[in-house]
């Protein structure tokens, strides 16, 4: 594995590796890097003749400028993790090789972008949009992975791909989740032990919903899921919300789409957490 820290460089090595016949893989991440990223990068590594991986945390997408602070690095960790799953090169470049000037572009999303994560952390879509738009044009890979965790983010980038008319597939990767439930994220590292062990209630109650949603209706679920973390003071549900899959648009009743989704944002003591659960898929 080669770890590389600018565009130049690593658009020499693909160049190289693309004229040898050999398909490219693009896994972009923020690193501190947990199983759930390497199920991402295996995965890459085995359907691509190169696997790339970025370690990039963005600042254009933090509203939160204390979050951006304390958003975990661990680059040396990461590098070892990556070259054995199967990474090739691993770039990891600095804020001025990204942004060697400020980034001025607005995207428009439409509805895709005004709610649940957009609602709550404005302009985060747009940070997300530049830097994966100058990741894909910078590799140019024939696919790129991104997990199913954010949700609301693949539906960006899918978006945002169709719009610039790139020629990359992006490919879904399904949630990971610890033995307990929690759906693995960086910020798992931030709770606190008490934390760590109230924390999967979040996808006990989604999934606890799933059956309660067989007889029950739409404000019925999300109503038995924001009052079971209610209960416990360690949570604050920012948002839970059902949606169509597609759209991302609130759902009233299940007969709505057929491909229905629960979103969810809970901070457990000041760490903020996501998850989802399909309701309904065709």
């Amino acid at each position: 594995m080669k770890r590389i820290e600018t565009i130049a460089e690593l658009q020499k090595e693909l160049s190289i590796c693309k004229s040898q016949g050999l398909s490219v893989g693009l896994v972009p991440t923020m690193g501190s890097l947990h199983n759930g990223h390497i199920t991402l990068v295996k995965r890459c590594a085995q359907e691509n003749g190169v696997c790339v991986v970025s370690v990039f945390v963005n600042p254009t997408q933090f509203n939160d400028q204390n979050d951006l602070k304390t958003y975990p690095r661990t680059p040396e960790e990461d590098c070892s993790k990556l070259e054995k799953a199967g990474c090739n090169f691993v770039f990891m470049p600095a804020v001025e090789e990204m942004y060697p000037e400020p980034d001025t572009r607005q995207f428009n999303f439409g509805n895709l972008q005004t709610v649940m994560e957009g609602r709550f952390r404005p302009g985060h879509f747009n940070g997300v949009a530049q830097i994966v738009s100058k990741l894909l044009t910078t590799v140019k890979p024939d696919k790129a992975y991104f997990g199913e965790k954010d949700f609301q983010q693949l539906a960006i980038v899918r978006e945002m791909v169709r719009q610039l008319r790139l020629p990359v597939t992006i490919v879904p990767c399904p949630i990971v989740r610890e033995s307990d439930g929690l759906a693995m994220s960086s910020r798992n590292k931030r709770l606190s032990a008490a934390e760590r062990e109230k924390a999967p209630l979040i996808a006990g109650l989604l999934s606890k919903s799933r059956t309660f949603a067989s007889v029950k209706s739409v404000s019925e679920t999300i109503e038995f899921v924001k009052k079971g973390l209610a209960e416990d003071p360690a949570f604050r549900v920012e948002y839970f919300e059902i949606v169509d899959g597609n759209t991302l648009q609130a759902v009233e009743s299940w007969n709505s789409s057929d491909y229905i989704v629960g979103c969810i944002a809970v901070f457990c003591g000041p760490v903020r957490l996501i998850d989802n659960i399909v309701y309904k898929t065709c």
